[in-house]
């Protein structure tokens, strides 16, 4: 049964959504306009949507019956044609935030509250706000856990930290993410690992007794080592300057692509050039990291807006930085939300650039998760968050179609990063790479989160594709089913569909793997219908990596 905000709140909310889908529905009416003014409407709407349900913050917190302390905060709303509203919020607690309490309210174009998606069901209810301990008391016990770390590589796939440094105050949270809501600290560390990798782990530790909660690396990377310029020749899209012309997109948000020089901070240099043609291809040739760079940028920003209608990385417009010939003999690449960029090394000895597209796509794509559903970097939420990336990576590549980096459903097959020819991961059969799991099973949590993704690759793959042996675009793949069943997929197009509105409505912060089979079965049914061929193709896709 449909339950109701309280009636002036649904009243008002009627009332001024009517007047931004008119505002939609006039346009519609009208000549289309460029793209970017689209993307512009779109964006006010969106924006109004979110000022709206802040301004409903208050009896929506009573209708889901949330403490008397609990208050929300609107943090993205996705807006379907019908005017659907699906309202992504984050919780507070006696105006602390809460780590674990966002939800994704989903609300009929009248108002009518349909259902909620939860990262954690508890009510929030602390005996006390006074912490045990003083902020530079857990700073300091922060900082002292990830100090003792340093010599030891967090996963497998991580370099040992070699220094570490506390960054500002410690800040008070409440905890909720475990199910058990306590007082807790937030504490940024940061460091440098062994190979050059900047490390930036926020920790959460317990405001009574100094446990770590929770820990999770900012700086999120793919390791890998390549061998040369891997898109071609392609188009680029620069600006105009004195003198000639630099990397920077002004039709996607200007992006650019700046030069590091082998160092691993300050800004680094745009690139300019006189005649815009840029690079030749050849590694010695600096600019050819840059191409890559630049090319991948672009790509991942145009499969995200002609698929999604996604505007930029946040949604919001603004478009990243790459970084190219960061640090030296650095064999890795990485997105950082912090500095909202790209960065990729030159490998051994400085000759083997990290500048894969598929790469690029992984990266950035982490940037989506984080702006959306910001999947926790540990257990199967954790898994969740690299499958995404390995999916829309691999899309990106898919939706660019390069002949010199023909898309596939191999993860960085182009970086050699073993040195025999194979590649990172397999989506077909991830269990291929020696450490990546083919099915769910209970253990999956506990593994690194490069490995427990091979869930999510493995569904994505049988979803697209089906089961067993096939040949796609001149690769080789034989998928099997953890049940013994044969599978006929419904296209990478429309897998993609149902992860991207799985991700975007229905994921929190604390997904798991049977909850992710929730969450894409709503949007199956959302997108083709709970009885059509795509919904059932999605339950037994899932049943097929033990996913029940």
């Amino acid at each position: 049964m449909k339950r109701k905000l309280a009636a002036v709140a649904v009243l008002s909310a009627t009332a001024l959504l009517t007047g931004v889908v008119q505002v939609s529905t006039a346009a519609q009416a009208a000549p289309t306009p460029p793209a970017e003014a689209q993307a512009a409407q779109a964006a006010q709407q969106r924006a109004a949507v979110v000022a709206l349900a802040n301004g409903q913050a208050g009896p929506l917190a009573q209708a889901l019956a949330l403490g008397g302390q609990e208050q929300l905060v609107a943090k993205d709303a996705v807006i379907d044609a019908d005017g659907t509203r699906h309202l992504r919020f984050e919780r507070t607690y006696a105006g602390l935030p809460v780590l674990g309490g966002d939800l994704v309210v989903h609300q009929a174009a009248d108002g009518g509250l349909e259902s909620v998606d939860k990262a954690v069901t508890e009510q929030i209810a602390l005996p006390s706000l006074s912490p045990k301990l003083s902020a530079d008391k857990a700073a300091a016990q922060a900082a002292g856990a990830v100090q003792a770390t340093v010599g030891i590589a967090a996963d497998k796939d991580e370099s040992p930290l070699q220094a570490v440094h506390q960054t500002g105050a410690a800040k008070l949270v409440v905890w909720a993410a475990d199910g058990n809501p306590r007082l807790a600290y937030q504490t940024v560390v940061e460091g440098i690992r062994a190979d050059g990798t900047p490390s930036s782990q926020q920790l959460v530790t317990d405001a009574a007794t100094g446990e770590v909660l929770s820990t999770h690396e900012q700086v999120q990377t793919a390791t890998g080592s390549g061998t040369g310029v891997f898109v071609g020749k392609v188009p680029l899209t620069t600006t105009s300057v004195s003198g000639g012309y630099s990397l920077k997109d002004a039709s996607r948000g200007g992006q650019s692509t700046v030069d590091f020089k082998n160092r691993t901070s300050g800004s680094g240099t745009l690139y300019t050039d006189a005649d815009n043609v840029w690079g030749t291809g050849a590694v010695s040739n600096g600019q050819s990291a840059a191409v890559d760079a630049q090319f991948g940028a672009a790509a991942t920003w145009d499969f995200y807006k002609n698929t999604f209608g996604r505007n930029g990385i946040k949604n919001n417009g603004v478009g990243a930085t790459s970084r190219v010939h960061y640090g030296k003999n650095y064999v890795n690449a990485f997105w950082s939300d912090d500095c909202f960029c790209m960065s990729y090394g030159d490998g051994a000895s400085n000759t083997h650039p990290l500048t894969a597209l598929d790469v690029a796509g992984h990266e950035m794509t982490h940037g989506v998760t984080s702006a959306t559903a910001n999947l926790n970097y540990s257990g199967e939420s954790g898994g969740l968050n690299e499958a995404t990336s390995d999916i829309f990576g691999t899309m990106v590549e898919w939706s660019a179609n390069l002949a010199s980096d023909k898309p596939d459903y191999l993860i960085g097959e182009k970086i050699d990063i073993n040195g025999d020819g194979t590649p990172l991961r397999y989506m077909d059969k991830p269990s291929k790479d020696g450490g990546s799991a083919d099915s769910w099973s209970s253990s999956v949590g506990g593994l690194d989160v490069h490995y427990s993704s091979g869930v999510g690759n493995h569904f994505f793959y049988l979803l697209a594709e089906g089961s067993g042996a096939k040949t796609i675009n001149g690769v080789s793949y034989n998928s099997p089913t953890s049940n013994g069943s044969t599978l006929t997929g419904i296209g990478r197009d429309k897998a993609a569909a149902i992860w991207y509105r799985a991700l975007t409505v229905y994921f929190t912060s604390t997904t798991n793997y049977k909850a992710a089979r929730t969450g894409t079965l709503k949007a199956a049914a959302d997108l083709y219908g709970s009885t059509s061929t795509e919904y059932n193709a999605v339950a037994a896709a899932w049943s097929g990596v033990n996913v029940n």
